[in-house]
């Protein structure tokens, strides 16, 4: 994380591009998150009830305690590392709306982890919470994406 020391990322050309760079992954990374939950665990309140609570009419089982803790294990450390390496980048750039827009992606985020965890163990109440919080923090993540791509290209930060 280089970039954090330098002072104007914008007069260093070959670390704006290396950032450039990044958060096209970071967009692929997200856009490809949401296909992959949407083939595997699904991205609809129906499909995600099927997922973890299985279906007796198609016969399907439900998700055993092992399966959802690995998947909500390696989905807590993707988020995590995307979250700090995009808010790192986000806060070297964006002036008026880094405190909003990092807090509403974090919190978001946590939420998104947390009412996943509570769908499975409590109520499936909690799916309508985990969908709306798992693509608001998609969403906030994607406009901070291109607002700091399109910070990058700027004249000044």
């Amino acid at each position: 994380m280089k970039f954090t020391l330098i002072d104007n990322i914008q007069n260093d050309k070959a670390m704006g591009l290396i950032l450039k760079g990044f958060l096209v992954f970071i967009f692929l990374f997200l856009i490809s998150d949401v296909l992959v939950m949407q083939s595997n665990f699904g991205i609809s309140i129906e499909s995600i009830n099927y997922s973890l609570y299985g279906n007796e009419d198609e016969y399907l089982d439900p998700m055993n305690k092992a399966a959802f803790l690995e998947f909500w294990h390696t989905q807590i450390f993707f988020i995590m590392m995307i979250l700090l390496t995009l808010n790192a980048v986000f806060i070297r750039v964006a002036k008026k709306s880094r405190v909003i827009m990092t807090n509403l992606l974090m919190i978001s985020a946590i939420l998104s982890l947390v009412s996943l965890a509570f769908a499975f163990y409590l109520s499936s109440f909690f799916v309508a919470v985990y969908l709306f919080t798992y693509f608001t923090w998609h969403i906030v993540a994607v406009y901070m994406i291109f607002y700091s791509f399109w910070k990058l290209n700027a004249k000044s930060i």
